[in-house]
């Protein structure tokens, strides 16, 4: 499906992009703890309601 030299493209982009974000969040990191304090908060929220939705649609679907 795909030829060595994709694969290889493929992993060498992947690690470029990953060691690229670190270093840009790295640079920021101060700045995000100050101005997202707290926005784990509605990360929890979210994914709750998302469960809660789940949830119901199996229920209601018996």
């Amino acid at each position: 499906m795909f030829t060595t030299g994709q694969w290889i493209f493929a992993a060498l982009f992947f690690v470029t992009f990953v060691i690229a974000a670190y270093y840009a969040y790295g640079k920021d990191k101060a700045l995000h703890q100050k101005v997202y304090k707290g926005s784990y908060k509605i990360l929890i929220a979210f994914l709750l309601f998302i469960t809660i939705l789940f949830v119901i649609k199996i229920v209601t679907k018996h």
